[in-house]
């Protein structure tokens, strides 16, 4: 790395190659993991399909809503193509997950020019908690999903025949944990956000009114499946990690004015 992108002085140009070489790695990334997925994809769909078959009665009887069981469950496929489909869909959101800590550290690199030297050493930490972040999103959906199920179930009378379609059922809890694992990254976007100074922890502290109605609204944007239990638990701990940036941009904006002080001293 030249002088200038030590010290964060980049032109425009060399802002743009550097975001097209951390593009490119990441998607390089996605790719190997979508491979991965793919070859791995009846393993996959065993896991992706038991949060249905929870969701479902244990035995049969004449006032169920769904044709199948806990012990016998399954989904329909209608489409000739719809099996090549659903490889394709959960190799492509399963390499976004594996690829996940390879896409934050492409991430930091980006911004690290921005920031002073010895807050580059945050690096690692970075990566490593935006991937055990995801990852629990990920569980907290997975978890979520067989309530929600019910809910959904449930919500439209006891004269509807549950017998779930293959695609519309493997993109939704596909795209639930993937959302849920992206909201589950916002402390680290309001982390990095107050590190290069584009918010304060003042303004933040000011904004949590808005920032409550702005979640609210973002979490039933981006969850798949609308019902008031997903939206009750993605926004919960969203709050909370707002909340949680705020103590964490005061801390850090203490130890940042410190660290010149003690340079002078020296």
């Amino acid at each position: 790395m030249s002088a200038e992108l030590e010290h964060g002085r980049m032109t425009l140009i060399e802002h743009l190659t550097e975001l097209r070489t951390r593009l490119v790695r990441s998607l390089a990334a996605v790719g190997v993991g979508s491979v991965l997925c793919w070859i791995f994809y009846d393993r996959i769909f065993n896991f992706l399909l038991k949060p249905y078959c929870q969701a479902l009665p244990d035995v049969p009887n004449s006032d169920s809503t769904t044709l199948l069981t806990r012990s016998n469950c399954g989904l329909l496929v209608t489409n000739p193509l719809e099996g090549f489909g659903l490889r394709t869909t959960i190799a492509l959101y399963g390499g976004i997950a594996i690829a996940m800590p390879v896409i934050l550290w492409q991430v930091w690199r980006f911004v690290a020019p921005g920031l002073y030297k010895h807050e580059r050493r945050y690096a690692i930490p970075f990566v490593v908690l935006g991937a055990v972040l995801f990852a629990l999103g990920s569980a907290l959906a997975y978890w979520t999903i067989p309530k929600a199920l019910d809910f959904l179930i449930s919500v439209g009378g006891p004269d509807l025949i549950t017998v779930y379609s293959a695609k519309p059922y493997l993109s939704l809890i596909i795209k639930m944990m993937v959302a849920f694992g992206l909201g589950f990254e916002f402390p680290l976007l309001l982390a990095f956000l107050q590190m290069i100074g584009v918010v304060t922890p003042k303004g933040l502290a000011k904004g949590r009114r808005y920032a409550a109605v702005g979640i609210t609204v973002l979490v039933a944007v981006i969850t798949p499946s609308g019902d008031p239990i997903s939206l009750c638990v993605l926004a919960a701990p969203m709050y909370l990690f707002y909340e949680g940036s705020i103590v964490f941009g005061k801390i850090w904006l203490r130890r940042r004015a410190r660290k010149p002080a003690v340079a002078t001293a020296a």
